[in-house]
Formats: C-alpha cells, sequence, structure tokens
C-alpha cells in the first residue's frame, strides 16, 4: 500500500451538493470519503457542484446542485461540463474516483488514468447486463457483496461499505419512546408497513421521509390515508443532517422494512451510531450490515408477524453494543483505508499494464475480486426528469 500522499479526483454526481442540504445519500457518503482522505493527508480534488462545502480542492461543474436549482432544464449539459473538466484534469491524479456510474467510462479509458467506479445503485435493471458487456475491463467497487448478484461478469475488485465520521452522531442511551422510520416515501421502502407495524405494536411512530414526484400518487393513495386522524402516527417530512441525532437516537428503534434489493442501507448505520437498535427485512444487503442480535434483528421479507415478535424483542438488546458494532465496522477512517488499499492495487496493475484497462488492447490479467473487508447519475436524470426513481443515491 502507497505511504505517500496521493493526488486523488473523487467524482460526484451533480444532482445534490457534497455534502448534500436534505437528502442524497450518495453525497453524502462521497464527502465523508472526501474529508477523510484529506485528513489522512492526500491532495484531494473534488468534481461536483459549486455549493459543496469540502476541505479538498473544489472543481465545480455547475454552480448550484440540480436538483433544487430552480432554472434546472438539461441535467446532459451539467454533466457534459462535469465530463470536459475531467478531461482536462486528468493527468494530474495518481488516481480517478467517480461516483457517478457509466457515462465517464470511454472517457477514462481513452485518456488512460487510473479511474474506478464505485456503483452506488441498485444494478437488477433491465439494460445494464447489455451494458456491461461495453465496460467489461473497467473496474467496479460495490457497496456490498448482494449489490453485485444481478451482474457477476463486471469486473468487480472490491467491496468497500459505507462509513460515516466517527463522531457526526453521538449514542443515545435513554430513548423516548416512539419508532422511526427514515427515508423516502416510496413502495419499496415500505412506509405502510412501518405504519402498520406500530400501530399493531401498540407504540407511537415518527416518519421522516422527502416525497419525490413520481411517488406523490403512491403517498397520496396509499400513506396519506393511513395517517390522517391518527396521533400516534407524526410524518415530519424531509429533514437534514443536523435533525437526525435527534430523530434517530431518541427513537427506540429504526423500522426498515424494505420491498428491494437495498444496495447498502445508509439509514441503518446512522441509526447504529445513535445506538438505535434496526428491524428489518432480509433484502439486499441488510444480513451484511445489521448482526443479528446485536445491532438489531432481521426478519424474512414481508413477514409482519416476524417483525412485530422483534419488536417485543427489544429489550434484549443493548444499545452500547448497537453502538460498538457501528464503531467496529463502519466508520468513515476504515471505509478510506479500505480504499486506499484498492486505489493502490489499481495502481500497481495500471504500472504492469500501461494499456490497462485499454480500448482494443485490455490487460489480460483484471484484478481479482476482493470480498467485503470488514446511482446512479444516469438513473438520477430519469429521477430529475419526473420518472419513476430506481436511483442507487437511496438510503
Amino acid at each position: 500500500m502507497d505511504t505517500h500522499a496521493l493526488r486523488i479526483a473523487q467524482v460526484a454526481p451533480l444532482a445534490e451538493a457534497v455534502p448534500p442540504r436534505l437528502y442524497g445519500g450518495t453525497e453524502r457518503v462521497v464527502s465523508w470519503l472526501t474529508e477523510e482522505l484529506v485528513e489522512l493527508g492526500h491532495h484531494v480534488t473534488l468534481f461536483a457542484s459549486g455549493d459543496s462545502l469540502t476541505s479538498a480542492d473544489l472543481e465545480a461543474a455547475t454552480p448550484v446542485a440540480l436538483r433544487l436549482a430552480p432554472d434546472h432544464r438539461d441535467p446532459m449539459l451539467a454533466y457534459a461540463v462535469l465530463l470536459a473538466k475531467i478531461a482536462e484534469r486528468a493527468a494530474e491524479f495518481d488516481v480517478v474516483h467517480c461516483h457517478v456510474d457509466w457515462q465517464h467510462i470511454p472517457l477514462l479509458q481513452s485518456v488512460k488514468v487510473p479511474f474506478l467506479t464505485t456503483l452506488h445503485g441498485r444494478l437488477d435493471l433491465p439494460d445494464l447486463g447489455r451494458a456491461i458487456e461495453y465496460f467489461e475491463k473497467a473496474p467496479f467497487v460495490s457497496i456490498s457483496d448482494s449489490q453485485r448478484d444481478p451482474l457477476p461478469l463486471a469486473n468487480w475488485i472490491g467491496t468497500v461499505h459505507h462509513g460515516m465520521p466517527e463522531r457526526l452522531f453521538r449514542p443515545c442511551y435513554a430513548p423516548q419512546g416512539y419508532l422511526a422510520f427514515l427515508g423516502r416515501i416510496t413502495p419499496e421502502k415500505g412506509p405502510d408497513i412501518a405504519i402498520r407495524l406500530a400501530r399493531a405494536a401498540g407504540v407511537p411512530l415518527k416518519i421522516a421521509a422527502k416525497i419525490d414526484d413520481a411517488d406523490a400518487d403512491y403517498f397520496q393513495s396509499c400513506v396519506k390515508p393511513l395517517l390522517d386522524g391518527d396521533a400516534e402516527v407524526e410524518f415530519i417530512g424531509e429533514i437534514g443532517e443536523s435533525d437526525k441525532q435527534d430523530f434517530l437516537g431518541n427513537a427506540r428503534a429504526l423500522l426498515f422494512p424494505i420491498d428491494w434489493p437495498e444496495p447498502f442501507g445508509l439509514v441503518m448505520i446512522e441509526a447504529m451510531a445513535c445506538g438505535t437498535p434496526v428491524i428489518a427485512f432480509r433484502r439486499g444487503s441488510v444480513a451484511e450490515v445489521l448482526e443479528q442480535g446485536v445491532s438489531g434483528f432481521i426478519v424474512e421479507p414481508a413477514d409482519e408477524q416476524g417483525a412485530l415478535d422483534a419488536l417485543r424483542r427489544l429489550h434484549s438488546l443493548d444499545r452500547r453494543e448497537v453502538r460498538a458494532a457501528f464503531e467496529r465496522r463502519f466508520t468513515a477512517r476504515r471505509m478510506a483505508e479500505d480504499y486506499l488499499r484498492i486505489y493502490a492495487s489499481l495502481r500497481s496493475s495500471f504500472s504492469a499494464s500501461p494499456l490497462w484497462p485499454g480500448n482494443s488492447h485490455p490487460a489480460s490479467n483484471p484484478l481479482p475480486s476482493q470480498p467485503a473487508s470488514s446511482p446512479c447519475a444516469f438513473l438520477e436524470m430519469r429521477q430529475l426528469s419526473g420518472e419513476p426513481s430506481l436511483s442507487g443515491n437511496n438510503k
């Protein structure tokens, strides 16, 4: 592993600022990684929106983040500027680390700079299996081992679970009596299930969530009727980073009744950082993130009775052990160190094979896949244009 300071480019999506003002899991993780790499003494340039806040050098591709920009029209134009700026400066870096999925790959292969792409979103989409044939030598990092399942032929060079600053949230060992739901109002996140569970358990529920335009009908038809007239279910709306400490820390548990192949589930480790256990359905990464009977309870998909039984067993969990599980496995320092090991392997492979990953003459020995040690920009564009949200920029 290189011990000298590296020149690292971090390329973020443009939908949200880095870090985001409100919702935005991918941009938040990019911020935490960037700041930790700077803290470790590396020279980092962040390619992001101009309203981003960072101790790294900022290369702005657009004046403000796209989702909240009042005059935003064409995300493709903003991403064209981003790619142009990367092309101009690529030779300055020891490694270029992209978080915008696919559109940068032909460019970075042509300029022949060591690069990798962390895929943050769901990968079970119909076109991705065919598209990966065009990028068979491009190096990818997954955020959970389960995320890889739909694309086994991709050139996976590692899995790095997300991490967050160890002192960002403080643990709370004397919570209040409510359950928490935090995320997006969308069927795949299961807010209606959370409401049913809380009612059946006789425990108040607080919901902090954003509503995308694509999910407005679902909210009106499936969620809002469950809220009307129920004083025990409180809908707070979208909250920012500064509000999460109290919201998650004071909850008895976080409900995570998902019905989709969750790539990671950042909200689970945010709750763990507060000492708050998680009750989650076994989908996607859940079994990689949670330790059964330590940081929460994992129940089978759609097993609402199993989730109710888990709620009745919350008293058996030690919130100090929940916090300890976070500190042991999900800090930003651990995440940064994992990536630095991958950067070192990547640079070594690049030096050994100057044509890596090549366009017409790819290297014959791609990096071996590494298991976990301890979206998609084009999909975000769909979301920004009002199409149904499939983005992995979910928590």
